[in-house]
């Protein structure tokens, strides 16, 4: 027995694999183009939470590396190779999916940066397209009213 690992190794491993299924599944969604900032905004706070996830669930992924550590000790060289692997398998797929979300979090922050400056950009073009518009509706002044014309063609 004191080459297996206890029962709270198993439990842990079992909990860190389903979450990990559970995070992929939700990273693996294709993503779309995304034209409104409140969607954008809360896929963002879905990510941001899926990171908080991923770093409680760290203290289960170090539980799981230390055991195996100390498992490599006192346990046959065949035993403690086989959950050495298991645990590198693990690892392997928390460092992939933690780059993943890292990822996927600052594409979504520079998307809405974008967003928010066309956002932006749009409202002022509209602002100036209105402008414009209410000055061509604007009365021409009277031929030989210089002062006027010269007044018109300084706004233009």
């Amino acid at each position: 027995f004191d080459s297996l690992p206890p029962a709270r190794y198993k439990e842990t491993m079992n909990t860190i694999l389903m979450w990990m299924q559970q995070s992929e599944t939700k990273l693996s969604m294709p993503q779309v183009a995304i034209a409104e900032y409140e969607i954008m905004e809360q896929r963002l706070r879905e990510f941001k939470a899926l990171q908080s996830s991923l770093q409680e669930q760290q203290k289960g992924l170090s539980y799981l590396s230390t055991t195996v550590e100390e498992l490599s000790r006192r346990a046959p060289a065949a035993v403690s190779q086989s959950y050495g692997s298991e645990v590198e398998v693990v690892l392997g797929r928390w460092k992939k999916l933690s780059a993943q979300l890292a990822e996927r979090c600052q594409e979504l922050e520079e998307r809405i940066t974008k967003l928010q400056r066309f956002q932006n950009d749009t409202r002022t073009l509209k602002k100036w397209m209105a402008e414009v518009d209410v000055f061509l509706k604007e009365e021409w002044p009277a031929l030989g009213d210089s002062e006027a014309l010269e007044k018109q063609l300084e706004q233009c």
